[in-house]
This record gives structure tokens, C-alpha cells and sequence, in this order.
């Protein structure tokens, strides 16, 4: 170890409870943090209950913290400065970095018994150096400006920082299995698939589109919101699902007011087909309850009728207002309000069944081909991989 080096102290949350099984999800982490960092020459470690980032360009600092803050499970990280664990090294560190005024206090954590001296009279006699050298310091204990931290480790090094940058706590993706997202362009289900990642589920996203009724740039939109979110998920698969002759065949042998109700039921068959073949578990979707015709309680219950998997929908509870603060913190709210229509405003009625019963449902859908209709989507489907901190995707 030099004598002295910028690292990034990486800490997880709610991890900790997992007890016999805590190794998994600290592996997985681990994978997930390696995985951001990707492209960016660096040396990432595992310590007892935390991670660190080292050797590193000064230039990449910034974006690594960044890439890290978007990492499902970490609780915060910090900038900090590692050095050896001798009394004046730490002191001096501590005066060199700590900001000059306003109040403060001084948290010690002393993992390394055999250090000779107790975290609470080190952090007295550290408040009381730094009060003494600048006079515009204040100590206050629980009203403070900032926090000098100081964690010596076990393994004859330290930590000092002042600055924690909150992560978005949660799972790591992947803890908790595999989901299909039915991903449109609005605002809801990029939300809806952020929440469900943060619970630790893999996703890949299902889009319908209805070309040409919904042409190329309806679909690179839905794209770049699958990008924003592989910056928080790690790589996506996106499947675009061709959804016109189903439409067409809807529109020209339904009531209009069932359109949309049998439109959802289709929608919900594919993607239960293709989350069996991705190896997901579950179904998640944007829906808030009662926001639109489709999310009346009878139509969600008329449309779930037809699912294979359970359907999340973390929504559900949430109104418009709630969604779009939480859409504008996860940067997806500037691109999902893009003026490009998708498939669910083509061949819209004007007067939509809110309270559709199952057998009107299933009544309506008797002039149509379901199974051969669902088996030619699901053979026409088109993969788009989505890579996090890629301004494209593959596609095949």
C-alpha cells in the first residue's frame, strides 16, 4: 500500500440481514459493482462488510462514483483517503482534508482492536485538535455540517472521509430472480421496472409496437429508456413485440369499447409466453390503479385473467404526481414525455369499458384467432441488448 491513496469506500445496506446467506448476495454485489465499473481502469476489493475502489485516474473519480450511486444495494460510498493505521498519520489526514469552518463532529470506528487507542477518546481528542487549529469550527454532536469519519480497519490501514453519497439501497438485480417488464414509452413502467429492480429482480423489457401506425421513433425512444434504466439494472434485453395484425384483427372484429380490454389480455399472453422463455418468474407493469380505463379494478382483474406468472405491479398505489416526481429523479421523465405515440393509442375508442366482466371479455374474443395470432408474434420477435453507458444497442 502507498503511503497515502484516494479510494472509494463502497458500504451496503440491508444486505447485512440476510445472515447464513450473506455471502450470495455480497458475491452478487460484488459482480454488479464490477460490472458498472466496466471500461473504467480500476482495482475493486472486497473487505469485511464493504467494498473499495482503487488505482484509479484522478479524472475517472467523478464517474465512478457516479456508475457506483446507481448500483442496487449499496447504502452510500465515499471519497476517502487510505492510510496506514498510526495515530499521527490519521490526524494528519483529518486536518488536511476536513472542511476549515462550520460545525462538526468526529465518528471513530475502531474494527482493529489492537489500535491503542478507544474510538471515543480518539474522536475527543481529533474534535478538540481540529477546534483548536480553526477557530471557525464548532463541535455539535447532532447538529452538524459534516462529519469527519475515521474507520481503521483490521488489516493495519484506515479510511478518513467526510462526504457520504447515498446509493439506492435495495437488492442486488438479480437476488430475487428474473421479471418481464412491459415496457411502452410513457411514464409509469420505466418507474414501474426501477422499482422492481431495486427489490433485486433481473428484467428484461417487453415492448409492443404497432408499425407504421407507431413508426421508428416511437421505438428508439422506448429504447433510450431502456437505457437509462441498464444504468441502474446492468444490461437489458429488449423485445419488441409486432403487434399490428393482432390490433387490426381487434379493431375490425370487436366492440370498440372492449379494444382496449382485449388489446391488454393479448398483451398479457405474450408476455407470459415470453418470460418463460427468458426463464422470468414474474410479470411487472406500470399500472396505478384507477388512473386509466385499464386500471380499473375490473379491467386489471379481466386482463390478469389471462396470466400464467404472478404480476407485479409496484405502482398500484401510487398517483401521477408521486410517479413523476420519482420518474424525473431516475432520468427517465424528459424521455418518456417525447411526443411519439405508442401501440396503445392506435385505434383508440372513445368510450372505453371501465368495468368489463370476464365473459363480455371472453365473449368478445371468440371471432379471433388468439392462439395463432400470439404464435406469430412470438415468431417474429425482434432482440435489442441493451448495455448500461451505451448510447446503442444490439440487435437481432
Amino acid at each position: 500500500m502507498s503511503q497515502s491513496e484516494n479510494v472509494i469506500l463502497i458500504r451496503y445496506g440491508e444486505i447485512y440481514l440476510k445472515g447464513k446467506n450473506i455471502s450470495f448476495f455480497e458475491n452478487l454485489l460484488y459482480s454488479n459493482i464490477k460490472y458498472a465499473l466496466k471500461g473504467i481502469a480500476c482495482k475493486l476489493e472486497r473487505l469485511r462488510s464493504r467494498y473499495a475502489v482503487s488505482d484509479y485516474a484522478s479524472d475517472a473519480e467523478e464517474e465512478i462514483c457516479v456508475r457506483v450511486s446507481r448500483v442496487f444495494g449499496i447504502h452510500s460510498l465515499s471519497v476517502a483517503r487510505k492510510i496506514e493505521s498510526a495515530r499521527q498519520s490519521i490526524i494528519d489526514t483529518v486536518m488536511k482534508i476536513s472542511p476549515k469552518s462550520g460545525a462538526f463532529r468526529v465518528n471513530v470506528k475502531r474494527a482493529d482492536k489492537k489500535f491503542p487507542v478507544h474510538s471515543q477518546p480518539f474522536s475527543a481528542e481529533i474534535g478538540g485538535l481540529l477546534s483548536r487549529e480553526y477557530p471557525e469550527l464548532s463541535v455539535n454532536l447532532h447538529e452538524y455540517d459534516f462529519e469527519v469519519n475515521v474507520d481503521i480497519r483490521e488489516n493495519g490501514y484506515t479510511f478518513v472521509f467526510t462526504d457520504k453519497i447515498a446509493g439506492p439501497g435495495g437488492m442486488p438485480v438479480g437476488s430475487a430472480g428474473g421479471g418481464a417488464l412491459m415496457l411502452s414509452g410513457g411514464i409509469d413502467s420505466p418507474v414501474a421496472g426501477y422499482m422492481m429492480a431495486k427489490r433485486g429482480l433481473k428484467l428484461c423489457a417487453v415492448h409492443f409496437h404497432s408499425f407504421p401506425y407507431t413508426g421508428n421513433d416511437a421505438k428508439e425512444k422506448v429504447k433510450k429508456l431502456a437505457r437509462i434504466l441498464a444504468d441502474y439494472c446492468g444490461s437489458i434485453c429488449m423485445i419488441v413485440v409486432p403487434f399490428t395484425k393482432i390490433q387490426e384483427e381487434i379493431h375490425a372484429k370487436c366492440d370498440a369499447s372492449f379494444m382496449i380490454t382485449v388489446m391488454r389480455r393479448f398483451m398479457m399472453r405474450i408476455a407470459c409466453k415470453i418470460a418463460d422463455i427468458e426463464g422470468c418468474g414474474a410479470i411487472v407493469t406500470g399500472e396505478s390503479l384507477g388512473q386509466v380505463a385499464s386500471q380499473t379494478l375490473q379491467s386489471i382483474t379481466v386482463t390478469t385473467a389471462v396470466s400464467t406468472l404472478p404480476v407485479f405491479r409496484p405502482l398500484i398505489g401510487m398517483d401521477k404526481e408521486e410517479i413523476i416526481e420519482k420518474a424525473r429523479k431516475i432520468g427517465t421523465f424528459e424521455t418518456s414525455i417525447l411526443p411519439y405515440d405508442d401501440c396503445c393509442t392506435v385505434f383508440l375508442p372513445e368510450n372505453p369499458q371501465t368495468r368489463p366482466r370476464l365473459e363480455r371479455a371472453e365473449y368478445q374474443e371468440r371471432e379471433l384467432a388468439v392462439d395463432a395470432l400470439v404464435e406469430e408474434a412470438l415468431n417474429n420477435l425482434e432482440y435489442i441488448h441493451i448495455n448500461p453507458h451505451s448510447e446503442s444497442g444490439q440487435t437481432h
